[in-house]
């Protein structure tokens, strides 16, 4: 599913991904977030991917929020 997705921003707070998923799907831009943390020791990463073409624009989305 992911070979043509990539990842663009990864968190330890899954509603800090969430939330530039949504900004990115306000842009147009399809997002995914996948949750790799470990329910029970709370420890892992949230990943926020994108599709090939719009890595470019997201990354620049994403830092605009950022800052």
């Amino acid at each position: 599913m992911l070979s043509d997705w990539h990842l663009i921003y990864s968190s330890q707070y899954l509603h800090q991904a969430e939330f530039y998923k949504a900004v990115l799907e306000d842009f147009g831009i399809q997002a995914v977030v996948i949750n790799k943390k470990d329910s029970a020791y709370l420890f892992g990463e949230v990943e926020l991917y994108v599709q090939s073409d719009d890595v470019i624009n997201a990354k620049q989305i994403i830092n605009k929020e950022i800052l």
